[in-house]
C-alpha cells in the first residue's frame, strides 16, 4: 500500500478513523470530450476513507475496518465500473465513472453502512488516487448531503 499523508478535514468529533483500500478496475468516460479516457482503460485505485464520530460501538470500534474493505474492495475489484448500473450510468454525466463520481459513490456506500450501526459515525472524506499524479478528494456537505 502506498504510504501517503492525506489532506485532513476539520470536524467536531472526538474520534477519527482512516482506512486505506485499493482495488483494480477498468472504466471509460462515455463522452467524446473525455479524449483518450473515453476508451476502456484500467487503474489501481488507492482509496483513503476518513470516518469520524463521538461514540464507539460495543466492541470499542468507531467502524469495523474489515466491513469497510468488503463494501468497497469486494464490490469493485477486477470489474468494469461502467457495468455497476446501480451506481454509474453511461447516459447521465452526473453518474459517469469519473474519479470524482467514484469518490462520491464510495462515500455514499460507506455512509449507508455507517447509518445502520449503533454509534452512527459519519464519512467525512474520501480520497481516491487514480494515478501517481492524479487524485480526487470528496467531502459531503454537513449532514451528509451532496446538494448545495
Amino acid at each position: 500500500m502506498m504510504q501517503q499523508i492525506y489532506p485532513s478535514v476539520a470536524h467536531p468529533f472526538r474520534y477519527e478513523l482512516n482506512k486505506d483500500l485499493q482495488f483494480a478496475a477498468a472504466h471509460y468516460v462515455p463522452s467524446e470530450r473525455a479524449g483518450k479516457c473515453s476508451r476502456v482503460h484500467g487503474h489501481t485505485y488507492f482509496v483513503n476513507v476518513t470516518i469520524a464520530g463521538n461514540q464507539l460501538d460495543e466492541t470499542g470500534f468507531l467502524a469495523d475496518f474489515s466491513a469497510l474493505k468488503k463494501i468497497i474492495h469486494d464490490r469493485f475489484d477486477h470489474s468494469l465500473l461502467n457495468e455497476h448500473a446501480e451506481f454509474f450510468d453511461n447516459e447521465d454525466a452526473d453518474r459517469f465513472p469519473t474519479t470524482e463520481i467514484v469518490a462520491r459513490t464510495i462515500c455514499d456506500l460507506i455512509q449507508a453502512y455507517l447509518d445502520q450501526t449503533e454509534n452512527k459515525p459519519v464519512c467525512v472524506q474520501v480520497f481516491v488516487r487514480e494515478t501517481p499524479t492524479s487524485y480526487v478528494l470528496y467531502r459531503p456537505f454537513a449532514g451528509g448531503s451532496h446538494e448545495r
